[in-house]
């Protein structure tokens, strides 16, 4: 039986607007029911989103078109960072 209802935001907007979007709050939970924060099947725990801090498409690091012997950048966000389009640029091979 897998936790439901838990408030990662208090609002759609709250979640991206701001200064990079709210922190995040309590678990998050993989569709396998595996806790991403803690689980060591996720060791970079980051959350890929492809945008820009204020929530605009980052076209040069969004992933798009990536392949597998590529080495591409997308915007992802380390998930202990606490804002969630705070991101960084990390290559698009990374799990």
């Amino acid at each position: 039986l897998f936790p439901q209802g838990q408030l990662l935001a208090k609002s759609w907007s709250s979640l991206f607007g701001g200064q990079s979007g709210a922190a995040l709050r309590g678990p998050i939970y993989s569709f396998n029911g595996r806790n991403v924060l803690t689980d060591p099947l996720w060791p970079h725990r980051l959350a890929w989103h492809g945008s820009t801090p204020r929530g605009g498409h980052a076209r040069r690091w969004d992933c798009q078109g990536w392949r597998s012997s590529g080495t591409a950048e997308g915007m992802a966000t380390a998930l202990g960072e606490g804002r969630l389009l705070a991101g960084h640029r990390h290559n698009c091979s990374t799990q």
